[in-house]
């Protein structure tokens, strides 16, 4: 992942240097669920956040530190939740100085 001087954003959560991921979330059909959050854990402040009404299901995170940072995914259908997590451990963070 490249270093982006300065960040995606004048302040928030995307604000200031580092590396970002960007990530699409797509399922056969999203009427089943009454709720998705995603978000990194740990997060920086954020937390996890609701996309289930967010039209094109985006979603931009600031890496800090892949090593201990993972996406987490929950859902509901209102009666059954579920969760999912996702590494990166494997992303390669380009330095700063490149």
């Amino acid at each position: 992942m490249k270093f982006i001087d300065g960040g995606l954003s004048p302040s928030g959560p995307l604000a200031g240097d580092g590396h970002f991921l960007a990530l699409k979330f797509t399922a056969d059909s999203w009427s089943p669920y009454t709720s998705v959050k995603v978000g990194l854990n740990p997060s920086q402040g954020t937390g996890l956040v609701e996309i289930i009404d967010d039209p094109d299901k985006n979603a931009v995170f600031k890496i800090t530190d892949n090593e201990s940072q993972w996406v987490e995914i929950t859902w509901t259908n209102g009666t059954n939740e579920g969760y999912m997590t996702y590494s990166l451990k494997d992303l390669v963070l380009e330095s700063d100085e490149a």
